[in-house]
């Protein structure tokens, strides 16, 4: 089969162009869309910078408090530049600017797609910069198509992205590696599951290990057999083939061989049905989307690697489907898994818990300075946070703060957890080591997390989180489409701007 990352996703909008200086009318001619962003009570001084800043100040007196953008109107140009004007409060929120910037950027869009240019106008020097940066990461996001497989291709939303008016030139290397990351993430996740099948999936990993110099190793399923992982190979052995893997893909700075500073994991169900114990028509419906998990880890490697990041960097995908039939597992089944440990099944769509158990072990054994996964995991975790936050769990609790934090400052919000060994008690078999889950399934996204502590190897710090907001009606933030891609951004902040205590010598 061709590949999945088709020519469309490789020739999409990912950099951006800078104008240094005012923008003059030839600057602007040469726009389909200008679209500037001002404080909520601009100075005088910006009037004298705006195209027909008379008109445009006299238009700004009748807009509708809080609405974006606050006006609009076109240039006298012979293209008709169409301006849009956005007020923002400079205290604002990331979270808020990105959903401002998303507004903002899709209100030009009723138009034709064409040449779009960012300004910001009257904040302060650094406020305007990272105002700029999260306008940038919205108009990367919004000129990227998920993909589709319609008989006749769809216009670009957005041709070119140019940022206006700096004395000099930002630097946007970040702003376009973690939108990178997050576009691959949201298109592996919307890929449909007849496409990214598990054969297809590992031939993609396998293709972008190729293209970004990643060391690609393929856990196969008789592999995994003489390794013993069989929480993984429970939830496998219902396919109808045995494709099944766990893929490690490895990014080492300059080539080096060392010991991975960070483990990245990743939750690739690419079909759940739930399993015996089957889903309903309803909850089934969006299961193509249970890799989402694996799609941010790579998609955060992507941004690693975009980077050049000097540091080793391993991430490992458990791709599998979760599918009913007469070899599939059972309520009241027990398996060893690759640590050991023997696990009591109590329900089959508890599956990504015994996918990743096994994955976990294989991370940590490595000793990476930190190990962080992903995964679709619980509905109890929606129940609690609704799909706006993510939910974190760790074994370093001192790190809560900052998880919260880089939530906080990357637009990408999340809420910790407790994980502690006392939730244990609840999943205490009399027939195994460890209950997978509990029948009530009270406090699940609790109750997950602290099985999957059991799998991490000891003195290894790690974090899970809970993707909640994977999907959103609506989209979150600055991303407008429905699968959000969360996490990439959120890990990049966590790596790159976080103190991490406990965990030594992470800092990039």
């Amino acid at each position: 089969m061709g590949s999945l990352l088709s020519e469309k996703y490789k020739e999409s909008v990912n950099r951006i162009t800078q104008v240094t200086g005012m923008p003059n009318s030839r600057t602007i001619a040469a726009l389909d869309h200008l679209l500037i962003c001002v404080p909520s009570k601009p100075p005088a001084a910006v009037w004298r910078q705006v195209p027909q800043g008379a008109k445009v100040r006299a238009l700004m007196k009748r807009r509708t408090e809080g609405s974006v953008p606050a006006i609009t109107t076109r240039a006298a140009n012979e293209r008709q530049t169409g301006i849009a004007i956005g007020t923002l409060d400079a205290d604002a929120s990331a979270f808020e600017q990105l959903c401002f910037a998303r507004k903002l950027i899709e209100s030009a869009l009723s138009g034709k797609a064409g040449a779009m240019g960012l300004w910001v106008l009257g904040f302060e020097e650094r406020e305007a910069e990272v105002i700029a940066q999260r306008l940038a990461a919205a108009a990367l996001a919004i000129a990227f198509p998920l993909a589709d497989f319609k008989s006749k291709p769809q216009p670009p939303r957005i041709r070119s992205i140019r940022l206006l008016g700096f004395d000099r030139k930002l630097d946007l290397r970040r702003v376009i590696a973690e939108a990178r990351g997050n576009n691959l993430a949201r298109w592996l996740t919307a890929l449909p599951a007849n496409k990214l099948h598990a054969a297809a999936y590992i031939d993609l990993l396998k293709e972008l290990a190729g293209e970004h110099g990643w060391e690609f190793r393929k856990y196969g399923v008789s592999e995994l057999e003489r390794l013993g992982a069989g929480a993984f190979l429970a939830v496998a052995q219902g396919n109808a083939d045995d494709n099944a893997a766990i893929v490690r893909l490895r990014y080492r700075a300059n080539g080096k061989s060392a010991a991975p500073d960070l483990s990245l994991v990743g939750k690739g169900i690419i079909f759940d049905t739930g399993g015996t114990n089957l889903k309903p028509f309803p909850a089934m419906m969006d299961m193509h989307i249970d890799m989402g998990g694996s799609a941010v880890a790579v998609g955060t490697l992507l941004a690693i690697s975009e980077l050049a990041l000097p540091k080793s960097v391993d991430c490992w995908v458990a791709i599998t489907e979760n599918r009913t039939g007469p070899t599939a597992y059972k309520p009241q089944d027990v398996v060893t898994a690759l640590n050991g440990k023997t696990v009591q099944v109590i329900h089959t769509d508890a599956e990504g818990r015994m996918a990743l158990a096994d994955t976990l072990t294989l991370a940590s054994r490595g000793k990476p300075g930190l190990v962080v996964d992903y995964a679709t995991l619980t509905g109890a975790c929606i129940t609690a946070l609704t799909r706006r936050y993510s939910g974190v769990f760790t074994n370093r609790p001192d790190l809560h703060p900052v998880l919260k934090h880089a939530g906080r400052d990357s637009g990408e919000r999340v809420w910790p957890f407790p994980a502690d060994k006392e939730f244990l008690a609840e999943l205490k078999s009399d027939t195994a080591d460890i209950s997978q889950c509990t029948p009530d399934a009270g406090g699940d996204h609790i109750l997950a997390a602290a099985f999957l502590s059991e799998f991490v190897e000891d003195g290894v710090p790690w974090i899970h989180v809970d993707l909640s907001a994977a999907k959103r009606k609506g989209g979150l933030g600055h991303i407008p489409t429905e699968i959000t891609g969360f996490g990439v951004r959120f890990t990049l902040h966590l790596l790159l701007d976080s103190e991490m205590p406990q965990v030594p010598d992470l800092h990039y």
